[in-house]
């Protein structure tokens, strides 16, 4: 997402970006790397984007709904113990990608997506976090197949420009640029 971000900030600008999860991961698996690399506390701005491979593995929402605040709170302790640092993203729905509608389930997954969403949105709110929905993108991908990526399940390149897009300007906020 670094690339997606140089055509938005002045060439002058330079940042450090440190991605600790990776695609696939749950709740859990980002709580066990982040005890385990224990970052520094000094972040300017943290995002976090993460239920997706919780709903997608069939994990109990009650897992999400204990670990997320759990990771939000880690999240303000990793952005200088400030809450106006941190950006909380929603989650993508597959259930408009080719994977998805072959599971003949989308309906299904769509919903719980949006039951994931709604216990980010409302906990964001509840903490006055900042919150950036990119899920209606995703949305968009069973009629505009660009927004999925080649092996038909995940964002494409062009999806994720659109997320830095709707990231941006709360970004450059909290950045000051």
């Amino acid at each position: 997402m670094q690339d997606s971000l140089k055509k938005y900030i002045p060439s002058s600008t330079t940042f450090t970006t440190d991605i600790i999860a990776t695609t696939g991961w749950t709740t859990t698996d980002l709580k066990n790397a982040i005890a385990s690399q224990n970052p520094s506390s000094d972040y300017d701005m943290v995002t976090l984007l993460i239920g997706v491979n919780n709903q997608y593995q069939n994990k109990p929402f009650s897992l999400y709904q204990q670990e997320f605040p759990e990771l939000v709170n880690t999240a303000i302790a990793k952005a200088k113990g400030n809450k106006n640092n941190v950006i909380i993203v929603s989650i993508p729905d597959y259930a408009y990608t080719p994977y998805g509608q072959g599971t003949g389930n989308q309906a299904a997954i769509s919903a719980q997506i949006q039951n994931y969403n709604s216990f980010a949105t409302n906990y964001a709110s509840q903490l006055g976090i900042k919150f950036v929905n990119i899920t209606d993108i995703t949305q968009q991908g069973a009629t505009n197949p660009a927004l999925v990526a080649s092996d038909g399940l995940h964002p494409s390149s062009l999806a994720y420009s659109k997320f830095v897009e709707r990231l941006l300007p709360k970004s450059k906020m909290i950045l000051g640029l």
